[in-house]
C-alpha cells in the first residue's frame, strides 16, 4: 500500500472532518470535482473504501476513521514542520554551528556571549577542530579559518584581518630563568610547541626554523596553553586570548601572525541568522585587531 500522494490523503481528511464534499473543498480552495477525484484515486490506490456516501454526505468507515487518526498527526506535524522551517528562514533563532582551530576558542568567545546577547532566540554550538568541517556538507553554518585563503567551491570567503601571535610565559617560569630580552637571549630557554597538524602555524615553523629547544609537545591547544601556565616552557599564543595571567615576553612579529578568514556557504550565506552571525563577527575583529 502507498500513501505517497498527500494531496489525496489531506483531501480525503477534509472531507471527514466536514462531512460534505462542498465544505472540503471551501476548506482546501479547490473545486469539488477535485474533491471527489482525490477520494476516489485514494480509495483505488489503497483498495479500501474510507467513506459510506448517502444523502447528507460523507461518513468515514472503520479504515477511514484509522487513516485518518494518523493523517491528522501527519498534518499537525507537517504544520509543525513549516513553522520551523519559516522561522529558520525568516528569524534569526535556532542552532548556529560556528567552527574554528582551537587556537581562536577563547578569542571567539567574547562575541559568542556578545552574539547570544544581542539574539537570545540563537542557540550558538562553537566546534574547535583541527579538521575543517565541511560547509557544503551542513557541518557549520560559519567557519573561522586562520592561514591561506580557503579555496572551497561555492563558499563565501571574506578577510578579517590578521591575528597578532606573541610570545608568553608565566611568571614562574621568568623567576627560575630569566626573562629574554633579544632573539639572542631566546636561545637559552626552552619552549612549548605543537605536535601534529597543529604545526603548520607560522609561529610553529618559525620556531622550527630557529632551532630553539622544546621541552613539550602537545596536539592540544589547551593542553599547551596549561604546559606554559605550568612553567614548562615559553609559548606562543594569539594576544586577544585569556592570557592575563600570563606575562608578554615578546611583542607580536609579522611572521608569527596568521590570516584570518570568515567563511559561509553560498546556499546558506544570505538567511538571517547567518547575515546577523557574519555582521557580528566583522564588527568583533574590526573592534579587537589592530589598524
Amino acid at each position: 500500500m502507498s500513501l505517497e500522494p498527500w494531496d489525496e490523503v489531506r483531501t480525503a481528511l477534509h472531507v471527514a472532518r466536514n462531512g460534505t464534499v462542498s465544505a472540503a473543498a471551501n476548506a482546501l480552495g479547490v473545486h469539488h470535482a477535485t474533491v471527489i477525484r482525490h477520494i476516489d484515486a485514494l480509495e483505488d490506490r489503497i483498495s479500501v473504501k474510507l467513506f459510506q456516501r448517502h444523502a447528507r454526505g460523507y461518513t468515514p468507515t472503520e479504515a477511514g476513521r484509522a487513516l485518518f487518526d494518523v493523517a491528522q498527526e501527519t498534518e499537525q506535524r507537517f504544520d509543525q514542520l513549516e513553522a520551523q522551517l519559516k522561522a529558520m528562514q525568516e528569524g534569526i533563532s535556532g542552532p548556529l554551528i560556528i567552527t574554528t582551530i582551537p587556537e581562536l576558542s577563547e578569542v571567539l568567545l567574547p562575541w559568542v556571549a556578545s552574539l547570544s546577547a544581542n539574539h537570545p532566540a540563537l542557540e550558538p554550538c562553537l566546534r574547535t577542530e583541527e579538521r575543517v568541517l565541511r560547509l557544503e556538507y551542513a557541518e557549520a553554518h560559519i567557519a573561522i579559518r586562520a592561514g591561506a585563503q580557503p579555496q572551497e567551491p561555492d563558499n563565501v570567503v571574506q578577510s578579517l584581518g590578521t591575528l597578532p601571535v606573541a610570545l608568553f610565559a608565566s611568571a614562574a617560569y621568568l623567576d627560575r630563568h630569566g626573562q629574554p630580552s633579544d632573539d639572542d637571549g631566546l636561545r637559552a630557554h626552552a619552549f612549548v610547541a605543537a605536535d601534529g597538524s597543529a604545526s603548520r602555524a607560522p609561529f610553529e615553523q618559525w620556531l622550527k626554523s630557529e632551532g630553539h629547544r622544546i621541552a613539550f609537545r602537545s596536539n592540544d591547544h589547551a593542553t599547551r596553553m596549561a604546559a606554559i601556565r605550568a612553567g614548562l616552557g615559553l609559548g606562543f599564543a594569539p594576544r586577544a586570548g585569556c592570557m592575563a595571567d600570563m606575562i608578554e615576553v615578546m611583542p607580536p612579529r609579522p611572521d608569527w601572525q596568521s590570516a584570518l578568514w570568515l567563511v559561509t556557504h553560498v546556499d546558506l550565506h544570505r538567511s538571517p541568522k547567518v547575515q546577523a552571525a557574519t555582521r557580528s563577527v566583522r564588527s568583533f575583529f574590526q573592534d579587537m585587531l589592530p589598524g
